[in-house]
């Protein structure tokens, strides 16, 4: 559940009617409870535990505890596939893919807020309240301004059926498989018979943000500037598995429901906490503008301690028919304003600067600073992002420069004071030769990126080692940045092919590498080896092939040896390839460097073909065809079943068009499958679905 320590409760741990029953041999679980009954009880145990532990913050079971009872659960819908609920705790860890987000109509329009920067501003807006809501009282609620991504949450008959960006206001796109990763966003209201729209802020904790920009680090992929711009990137992942361990998390602030009794919205949001919703706990209800203005006071200057980045405060009017009798202009409400903090700043000197070299051959120039204190961190280094970059500001070594770290958690220089330059500094020339291995560097001319060429390149192996022993690539235990370093200055890994040449031997006579550790590093090369065809493809590092371009190219092709044949313009052709990605990847395969690199790859066993099961699935009923899946299935999750499709060739989507080929429709299929007919389209039932299923052997 989290990555924290929690307490442990041995009630809940080992006497729980659940464990100790699922111990119990299945003829015994089967005569003692009904097992539909059971995969209910389980279900419900678990959701709240997630409550307790992310929006109460009391848990009352450990992070092992939990995962022992979600393996469970998932054990048995997997036993019992039918018996899967689309509220199930299980539909959190992610997935099938998807291609497209479909375009959504907001049911009521999300309008943005005014904000200001200054007292003044907030003063005018109190009388404007006062002036619109003549010889009456009223008083304010006071929220935090998350610093994330405006989200739609609608919920029938209490379940999750819908989650909608914010967009352009009007319409946004539609990411629910995604938002059913998020654990502080319920599948299931606690109260049951909730019809009812939920918004609220997505946002990332900067534990959560600190850790994904290491892995991009160790992956040789380029840092997320901010907390909101990887909220915003993760929620338009196509893969919700990757969204399930990007750990986002939603605080709701605004609710729409037909015939309620609320008259205020401090009761919205006391009634959305009731229903298992976040609520920020620094909301508050305030009767004057001193109040809130100290409370604006107190927040500025301790933001910096919050585990979540904010970047202002909110100030509502607390009745709703006032709100309502205030209305809204074209943009925003005329019952609500933002009341911004200035951005976290310091000035400091710049001391030098140095380049670093990625997995692509990038080289990005870092500013080397007088380490400063700022938003609570000691800041000795900011990115410079580029040369072009470096001469819109003239930054100089020796200048004095203003570093920012507003919503920006990774501090930039936003200018240099020239009052306080040195006398005599000379404007930065970036080098014409690679700081690591001297060769010449070249400019991409559609790009402001300098890159070394040198595939020998000492610095640039080590980012594509890395890259290549990463998590989401080969995941080879034991070969992280510091034993990539040996590797490469000891010069035992002059390529990637190298890798399965090094030896016990070897190993153990590198710094801190005993026997055992060279070992478990021996091991986890050997275990890479089973790593399918689109792993090895993505761990080659090869520029704009990412893990979804190189699971479409191992789909498409079969074969590495099918790739190299392939032409510039069959590269091209495929769906879902664009020019550039061809390019790149028809000259890259075509270099005799990477050549001999896969012939010593493929030469230690690794995996260049798709499997023979893959291979036949995909030559199904579902091969090539676009499918839309609607309606509620009886035997499989609306997830399940689109990964169905997936592996068996075909590519689902969320939205009718003239391209569908397939529509699988189940109980309450509703407007889709009217267009669907409207348009021709092809309609399978549910038992049509399991028989095609079975006439390809994956049922």
């Amino acid at each position: 559940m989290g990555n924290k320590n929690i307490k442990q409760d041995s009630q809940t741990d080992n006497t729980t009617w659940v464990d100790a029953v699922l111990r119990a041999p299945y003829s015994i679980l089967t005569m003692t409870k009904d097992i539909t009954q059971y995969i209910a009880e389980l279900s419900a145990e678990l959701e709240e535990h997630l409550y307790r532990y992310h929006i109460l913050a009391d848990p009352s079971i450990s992070d092992q505890g939990f995962d022992r009872l979600l393996a469970k659960l998932q054990a048995l819908e997997e036993a019992h596939p039918n018996l899967k609920r689309p509220d199930s705790p299980t539909q959190r860890v992610g997935g099938a893919p998807t291609n497209e987000f479909p375009t959504v109509r907001h049911a009521r329009p999300m309008l943005s807020l005014d904000n200001s920067y200054s007292r003044e501003d907030l003063e005018d807006f109190d009388r404007r309240v006062s002036q619109g809501l003549p010889d009456e009282q009223f008083d304010y609620v006071f929220e935090l301004k998350i610093d994330g991504v405006a989200l739609s949450l609608t919920y029938e008959d209490s379940l999750l059926v819908r989650a909608v960006t914010r967009g352009d206001g009007v319409q946004g796109d539609e990411v629910t498989a995604n938002a059913r990763t998020i654990r502080t966003i319920p599948l299931r209201l606690h109260q049951p018979g909730i019809n009812c729209e939920i918004r609220g802020e997505v946002y990332m904790e900067n534990q959560s943000f600190a850790k994904l920009n290491a892995q991009r680090e160790a992956d040789g992929e380029p840092f997320f500037a901010n907390p909101r711009n990887s909220t915003a990137g993760s929620l338009k992942l196509q893969n919700p598995t990757l969204v399930a361990a990007r750990d986002l998390r939603y605080f709701a602030y605004w609710m729409h429901q037909e015939d309620t009794n609320h008259t205020r919205h401090c009761e919205c949001l006391e009634a959305m906490r009731d229903w298992g919703l976040a609520v920020n706990p620094a909301t508050k209800c305030c009767t004057s503008l001193t109040e809130i203005f100290t409370l604006y006071d107190h927040y500025a200057t301790t933001r910096a301690e919050l585990p979540y980045q904010i970047d202002g405060v909110v100030i509502k009017v607390n009745r709703l028919d006032q709100q309502q009798r205030l209305g809204n202009t074209a943009k925003s409400p005329r019952s609500a304003m933002a009341y911004k903090f200035a951005a976290y700043q310091a000035l400091t000197q710049l001391l030098d600067i140095h380049l670093q070299v990625g997995r692509t051959g990038a080289v990005t120039p870092v500013a080397i600073l007088e380490p400063v204190l700022l938003a609570g961190s000691t800041i000795a280094r900011a990115s410079l992002h580029n040369e072009d970059e470096i001469r819109r500001k003239d930054i100089r070594i020796g200048d004095t420069v203003l570093l920012e770290k507003g919503g920006d958690v990774i501090p930039k220089i936003v200018e240099v004071d020239h009052h306080k330059r040195p006398q005599g500094t000379a404007e930065y020339q970036f080098p014409n030769v690679c700081p690591s291995c001297e060769g010449p560097l070249t400019r991409d001319e559609e790009e402001v990126k300098i890159r070394c060429e040198n595939p020998s390149c000492p610095a640039l192996l080590r980012r594509r080692l890395e890259h290549f022993a990463s998590r989401t690539a080969m995941d080879i235990e034991g070969l992280g940045p510091a034993v990539v370093e040996q590797l490469v200055d000891k010069g035992l890994v002059r390529d990637l092919g190298d890798l399965y040449d090094l030896d016990l031997a070897g190993l153990s006579g590198l710094e801190r590498m005993g026997e055992k550790s060279a070992e478990n590093l021996l091991a986890g090369l050997a275990r890479s080896k089973q790593q399918g065809f689109d792993r090895v493809l993505f761990a080659l590092g090869i520029r704009h092939v990412g893990a979804t371009v190189a699971r479409t190219l191992s789909r498409a092709f079969g074969t590495l040896d099918a790739l190299r044949e392939a032409s510039l313009e069959a590269l091209e052709e495929t769906p879902e390839i664009g020019p550039t990605i061809a390019a790149s990847l028809h000259a890259n395969l075509a270099a005799p460097d990477l050549q001999s690199v896969l012939d010593k790859l493929k030469y230690a066993g690794l995996q260049f073909a798709m499997e023979e099961e893959e291979i036949a699935e995909m030559a199904s009923y579902f091969s090539g065809k676009t499918v839309v899946i609607t309606g509620t299935l009886a035997a499989y999750g609306r997830d399940e079943a689109a990964s169905i499709v997936e592996r068996l060739g075909g590519k689902t989507t969320s939205s009718i068009s003239k391209k569908t080929d397939l529509l699988i429709a189940g109980e309450k299929a509703g407007s889709k499958l009217n267009k669907a007919q409207d348009l021709g389209v092809e309609v399978l039932d549910e038992a049509g679905f399991a028989t095609r299923i079975k006439e390809a052997g994956a049922d």
